[in-house]
């Protein structure tokens, strides 16, 4: 299969990181693996904003990304993403614009409506309420971006008077993202604000299937506007693990596995089809996860481009289930060994191989009557000076031509 589009990487982080952890050493983690991220060549990093749980221990992707951008210098960091309803619009607008400078252009905005409840409860809001204000907030924010001035007001939210942004982006043209799991909201915002979608249950039950019908209606939403969607503007998240062997990657991932498992349970274990209850292997045999080797990650990627052919990048979610140096190695691989594949980087190096293959034989056979040539002469050269008479020219290639 040849894309005509270009799939890149990038990791995304809730992030997760279980109790027996230090807080301060967790998000030096996440930030060593942005470095680390930037390094190799991935395209893009995320970072995601929780307020309650316990696990998901980080509440400012902007603060992430400030420090991130100071450690990097041509990855793009994602906000995954800023759950609007829990904040003033020209606050958010303000922070982005700050932070867009602060990365040199290189930053992506990331908006959603929260996906934990209990972020909600603690502010006082309607969680039933946070798709409607996302809609809401992306407007204001995105006409604050392009340098209006705003007069609007949602009642219990916020109250704008000739609100605008001092500071306009860095990059006139920062992308903008909005978060997709199960419902069409993510599509019909997409196509809305011509934003890119973050795919962030695209391996899921109910998420992969939804793939499809999310980007129908983002499709068929701009199409109405008279406009086009991408497909380099969507992000596939997904877990993706992947070491030498699929033993060793099940080896680096399960005790980490379990520890995050702890989290779920506290969540959901109560209902019946909670992820709470299900293995690694039960995930694999579902296709939700990868734990394998880069064939297997392939093989996932091709799943998706039957969903949404050229889809733009793979994001490898990342849950904590393995350590730092395991992870480093399977995001190498992942750049190493799963892109190329996918994007044919070395189809040209196969045919070239291919060819010096079919053709040895000839090459062989010139360089031995180049080298024969060359003993002719100088033996034509030494017997005119002093009679001795060289060695045999074919010697060494006969050598060659047997496989000594």
């Amino acid at each position: 299969m040849q894309r005509s589009v270009r799939l890149r990487a990038g990791m995304f982080l809730a992030p997760f990181h279980p109790l027996d952890e230090s807080p301060t050493l967790s998000f030096e983690r996440d930030l060593e693996l942005a470095t680390f991220a930037d390094e190799i060549g991935f395209a893009e990093f995320w970072y995601g904003e929780h307020h309650s749980g316990a696990y998901e221990n980080s509440a400012s992707p902007e603060l992430m990304i400030a420090a991130a951008a100071q450690r990097t210098k041509r990855i793009k960091l994602g906000t995954g993403v800023v759950s609007l309803p829990y904040h003033n619009p020209l606050m958010t607008a303000n922070r982005i614009a700050q932070l867009d400078h602060l990365t040199f252009g290189r930053l992506i905005f990331g908006a959603g409506p929260g996906l934990l409840v209990s972020d909600a409860y603690m502010l006082g809001l309607d969680a039933r309420e946070s798709r409607d204000k996302l809609d809401r907030g992306l407007d204001v924010i995105t006409r604050l971006l392009r340098g209006e001035w705003v007069t609007d007001s949602y009642e219990g939210w916020y109250d704008l008077r000739d609100a605008h942004t001092q500071v306009l982006p860095c990059n006139p043209e920062m992308e903008v993202c909005v978060a997709s799991t199960f419902s069409p909201n993510g599509g019909a915002l997409a196509a809305k604000y011509e934003a890119g979608m973050l795919c962030l249950a695209s391996t899921i039950h109910g998420g992969y299937d939804a793939l499809t019908t999310n980007w129908r209606i983002a499709c068929e939403s701009a199409a109405k506007e008279g406009r086009t969607m991408s497909p380099a503007s969507i992000r596939c998240a997904t877990d993706i693990h992947i070491a030498e062997t699929r033993d060793k990657a099940m080896d680096q991932v399960r005790e980490g596995y379990e520890k995050w498992k702890l989290y779920i349970k506290n969540q959901s274990e109560q209902l019946k089809e909670s992820p709470a209850h299900l293995s690694l292997e039960d995930l694999l045999e579902k296709n939700q996860i990868v734990v394998g080797t880069p064939d297997d990650a392939i093989a996932q990627i091709r799943r998706l481009e039957e969903k949404v052919p050229d889809f733009g990048c793979i994001l490898m979610l990342d849950k904590n289930w393995s350590n730092t140096e395991h992870k480093k190695r399977s995001m190498e691989m992942m750049a190493r060994y799963v892109l190329p594949a996918i994007n044919g980087d070395n189809r040209n190096r196969q045919k070239s191989f291919d060819w010096a293959r079919a053709n040895r034989d000839g090459f062989i056979d010139v360089i031995q009557s180049a080298n024969k040539r060359a003993f002719d002469k100088h033996a034509v050269t030494s017997a005119a000076s002093d009679g001795t008479t060289p060695p045999d020219p074919s010697a060494p290639f006969e050598s060659l031509k047997l496989g000594a």
